[in-house]
């Protein structure tokens, strides 16, 4: 197998180059996934889109080859990836606005990817959610909170290879964006969120073309889905099948950074440490969540899930 044809349709030069079509892009991915294209290959076809800028067609059809391979997965509500590299953010404090989600009654499954920042992972055992390494351990931490992680290396390694691919050609590629759009477990909703706001169009775009529902998306804290509470936010994404764009108002009036040192995701949750910016962030982003599974009063539930919520949360 090869790519050879891939690579000179994107790069043609001027007036004879043109984008890959869906079923194209889902090729070139298989062909990549199954590692029989050189690396020479690989390497050229991601800068080539990188340089002219994928379509939502593309990164579909990459989306559709890389969900293929991961197999069978249990039944899920909503999907949330976490692929940022988190310089810009803070503590993780979605993970505890995706606690909440679990708590009204989702079945919520996280996976991804941070780099060289633990911190997302290191948070998972504080916030409550438990850390697959199969599908059948993520079918059985479902069951028992609502809630898992499941590491890209694990679910996808061929996909986490090209991802990796980052510290070879020193540039972000569409792989990033793939990733986001992977949905394992195949929830017609999700959230995203997103470092560059140019990306929510073409990544709500690509997801209707998947057949997606429901999806949100945000430029969110350091790339993750984690809205900013003392700022309106602007949402990108679907309802029902259809294109949708809403704004969020601010919670608060406080508008420093997220990024930051503050108390820890536990001792928000047990009540220890009360700060309003921290969460506020927390409740904002599970309230968005909520209104993506089509809860029509969720910051008010949110609000009764944050009150009512178990004095602990080990996972």
């Amino acid at each position: 197998m090869s790519l050879a044809a891939h690579v000179r349709t994107l790069g043609r030069g001027p007036g004879r180059s043109r984008s890959l079509t869906s079923a194209e892009a889902r090729e070139a991915m298989e062909v990549m996934l199954s590692g029989g294209a050189a690396p020479e290959a690989t390497g050229a076809l991601l800068m080539l889109l990188r340089m002219k800028g994928e379509t939502a067609e593309e990164i579909a059809g990459f989306a559709e080859a890389a969900q293929a391979e991961v197999g069978p997965m249990p039944e899920v509500d909503l999907d949330w990836p976490s692929y940022a590299a988190g310089r810009t953010r803070g503590a993780p404090w979605f993970l505890l606005s995706a606690r909440l989600v679990a708590l009204a009654g989702y079945r919520v499954l996280l996976h991804g990817w941070n780099g060289a920042d633990g911190s997302v992972r290191a948070g998972l055992a504080e916030a409550g959610i438990g850390q697959a390494r199969t599908a059948e351990e993520a079918g059985a931490l479902l069951e028992r909170d609502g809630i898992a992680y499941l590491p890209l290396e694990d679910m996808q390694p061929a996909l986490f290879g090209l991802l990796r691919l980052r510290e070879v050609l020193g540039l972000r590629s569409c792989v990033n964006t793939v990733c986001r759009m992977l949905n394992p477990g195949r929830a017609k909703a999700g959230v995203q969120g997103v470092f560059h706001p140019s990306y929510r169009l073409l990544q709500a775009d690509a997801a209707a073309l998947l057949g997606w529902r429901n999806l949100s998306v945000i430029k969110g804290g350091g790339g993750e889905f984690e809205r900013h509470p003392g700022k309106e936010i602007a949402a990108f994404g679907l309802r029902d099948g259809g294109a949708w764009q809403g704004t969020a108002g601010a919670r608060v009036e406080e508008t420093r950074r997220l990024a930051g040192d503050g108390p820890g995701l536990g001792e928000v949750w047990a009540g220890a440490r009360r700060p309003g910016f921290e969460t506020e962030i927390v409740r904002g982003t599970a309230a968005l969540a909520l209104e993506t599974l089509g809860r029509e009063d969720a910051k008010r539930e949110v609000e009764t899930l944050w009150r009512e919520r178990p004095a602990r949360c080990l996972a």
